[in-house]
């Protein structure tokens, strides 16, 4: 496994998710009536990954994937080696904020001006919604069986095709690698100007991170860190820019690897929290390139492109990570299962993301993938 790097992030998607969809956990305002279905996924896609790829092509070789993220470029690794791999696909890959992509659905939905084939977002709460509108394609791709059994629909309705992680991360020379920072260090005040750290109330993977953060050290914690002199940035990615970038020494609410302590270390230790999601990706039952929406998914899900995980963790059971990791629902620390009941419970999350504003003001900046508009990609 190769070395950890900000450029390594950023080409592989590693911290492609933000936010969540403001308007709950029932049918937004802008969205349709619901669209009625009895699939059941049947059984797992037999066929090759070159036998889709024809397929794909004589359906007419196209491609829309709406994808979170922090940057416009986030996803220009997936999409080189997706054309690398299937040279004729005409892919078209979109990043914003998971929050922003899924109203924006929402809203294709409501106005009949659907643009993607494939979603891949960070708001869970809203695959369950949408199988719940009939508005997903059950569909079991190949390796579906071998996916763990918390980042899979039962039917098929989504799976997820990324196993991620949040925590903090720090620049190992700086702090030493001797005795570990924990969160609860960060409350030092010799650290203070030295961190940088993502908004807890502008991406919800970040605010269940402080959430739990708030719950394990207390409020008082809380007002500590708000005491510290951090830089708050829009984009899982600002921290690790910043660390890695050599501009402050720890960044928190950040993706990253805990295969290589160099340059930096992310801090998943025993006993103190960090949070740990399998990033879910569905084919809308409407997309207009449903053949090559299963070529992109059973190209995720294939061990290929699961061993090459940037952080060394896959969603499927029978890959096995790099030496000294686990693989990540193995971790209790990394509260896979209750990140789920943390976004479908989107009254509370509002609670916490204005108590967290109270405590660290407003969210400032725009937004990282820039101003996308209603149809992007089409």
């Amino acid at each position: 496994m190769p070395s950890f790097s900000r450029r390594h992030v950023l080409a592989t998607g590693a911290g492609a998710t933000l936010g969540v969809g403001a308007f709950g956990a029932s049918a937004s305002p802008a969205s349709a009536a619901p669209i009625r279905s009895r699939s059941t996924g049947g059984r797992e896609e037999t066929r090759t990954l070159d036998e889709l790829y024809r397929a794909a092509l004589a359906e007419g070789g196209e491609l829309v994937v709406y994808a979170g993220g922090d940057t416009p470029t986030q996803q220009d690794g997936t999409k080189a080696a997706f054309k690398d791999r299937f040279p004729e696909i005409d892919l078209t890959l979109i990043v914003d904020y998971s929050k922003y992509h899924d109203v924006r659905v929402d809203n294709q939905f409501a106005t009949e001006t659907l643009v993607p084939d494939v979603v891949q977002f960070q708001t869970l709460q809203d695959f369950d919604r949408w199988k719940q509108q009939g508005r997903l394609l059950h569909y079991k791709p190949a390796g579906f069986s071998k996916v763990h059994d918390k980042f899979k629909d039962p039917q098929g309705a989504w799976v997820a095709t990324g196993a991620i992680a949040f925590s903090f991360m720090y620049d190992t020379t700086t702090v030493g690698a001797t005795t570990p920072l924990t969160p609860r260090d960060l409350v030092d005040p010799k650290w203070k100007g030295k961190i940088a750290s993502s908004y807890p109330h502008d991406d919800d993977a970040v605010l269940y991170l402080f959430t739990l953060y708030a719950q394990k050290y207390g409020w008082d914690w809380v007002a500590k860190f708000a005491t510290q002199d951090v830089q708050f940035g829009r984009g899982s990615n600002s921290p690790g820019d910043a660390v890695f970038g050599g501009q402050k020494t720890i960044g928190v609410g950040t993706a990253g690897s805990a295969v290589s302590t160099s340059p930096v270390t992310f801090a998943i230790g025993a006993g103190h929290p960090f949070m740990g999601w399998g990033q879910r990706t569905a084919v809308l039952k409407q997309a207009k390139n449903s053949t090559a929406a299963k070529l992109f998914l059973n190209w995720q899900l294939s061990t290929e492109m699961q061993n090459g995980s940037f952080n060394g963790w896959s969603v499927r059971t029978d890959i096995t990570p790099p030496s000294g990791l686990k693989p990540l629902w193995e971790y209790p620390n990394a509260h896979v299962d209750g990140f789920p009941r943390f976004m479908a419970d989107r009254a509370a999350v509002e609670r916490w993301k204005q108590t967290f504003a109270l405590y660290f003001g407003e969210v400032k900046g725009d937004p990282t993938p820039g101003v996308l508009g209603l149809h992007p990609g089409a």
